[in-house]
């Protein structure tokens, strides 16, 4: 079921929360939501499940728009908020029942769902206890259970993996990345290697307009161009010193800039002018000057670097 977001706008005040924003989400597809703190992200997930109306705009899920078949829209979604609102004092199968209740499941099929989602978020070792007695990571698996136990079409989910340990995030990354196969999934979360390792795309949303879309690998790209490589050379024949090779860096005509990073290791970090590479040219600079180069490798732009670039303007 896909998800299609045309021109939505949020105010609450004199702040533009999002900001006439248009993006779509195909079915199969992990979509990873990414931006600072205040960016807009929280504001569009709650518009997408209805929980929020917006001030303009239209978000459709298949075929039902939020403003004509709200109660359409919530039955094919499972919902994950950052706050995970739990009932504290129920015992976790008490809880699941509830939820499997309000989801309108059949009453022969609930005890089935509720042992699905124990198997499949892990909770076989604490299912008797109450909500209250559970660790913040086991609290989040049952949130996950509350939000797949109608078996939604479409899972939105708000910082799924806050309060799990590496193993737990190991496991809650293989079981979304599983879902994602038949399933429409927003993925929200400030852990950069976990969008990047669970998400088939990742969108950046910063001051409520959408400021990047696309792969993790077609977003490096386009935040590096000019290329960046790590040098080192060897001078022990010649006895040239750092800085006489900063100098010759310097006079190639394909380099932008040059740092030193180790002067005794004769170490540099060299910048190629924009859609040029150096590569040949410090080659032949190395050749003509009787030195030995040891190291040319290309510096990947992380994802880190990606967006900060596109969030700190």
């Amino acid at each position: 079921m896909d998800i299609v977001v045309e021109n939505l706008t949020k105010v609450f005040g004199t702040q533009r929360a999002v900001d006439d924003i248009s993006f779509r989400v195909n079915t199969g597809e992990v979509l990873g939501f990414l931006g600072p703190n205040g960016a807009g992200k929280t504001t569009t997930m709650k518009a997408i499940t209805t929980y929020l109306y917006p001030t303009s705009g239209e978000v459709r899920v298949g075929e039902f728009s939020i403003h004509e078949h709200a109660e359409e829209i919530k039955k094919r979604i499972g919902y994950l908020p950052e706050s995970n609102p739990l009932y504290q004092e129920m015992p976790i199968l008490d809880y699941l029942y509830f939820v499997a209740r309000l989801q309108g499941i059949e009453k022969a099929r609930i005890k089935d769902k509720i042992r699905e989602m124990v198997q499949v978020c892990g909770l076989e070792g604490e299912k008797h206890k109450k909500i209250g007695e559970l660790s913040k990571g086991y609290r989040q698996r049952v949130g996950l259970a509350q939000a797949l136990i109608h078996d939604p079409e479409v899972l939105i989910l708000d910082e799924p993996t806050s309060g799990l340990d590496p193993n737990q995030i190991v496991e809650i990354r293989e079981l979304i990345k599983k879902i994602g196969r038949e399933k429409t999934v927003i993925l929200s979360s400030h852990i950069l290697a976990e969008v990047e390792a669970t998400c088939d795309r990742i969108m950046i949303i910063n001051k409520g307009k959408i400021v990047a879309d696309g792969s993790a690998e077609t977003l490096r790209h386009q935040a590096q161009g000019k290329e960046l490589m790590r040098v080192q050379i060897d001078t022990e024949l010649t006895g040239a010193t750092a800085t006489e090779i900063f100098d010759r860096l310097r006079t190639i005509d394909s380099i932008e800039m040059v740092d030193i990073i180790s002067s005794a290791e004769k170490r540099f970090e060299v910048q190629s002018k924009t859609d040029r590479t150096s590569a040949k040219d410090i080659f032949k600079m190395c050749v003509a000057n009787g030195w030995i180069l040891t190291r040319l490798s290309p510096v990947e732009t992380k994802l880190e670097d990606v967006f900060r670039e596109l969030t700190l303007s």
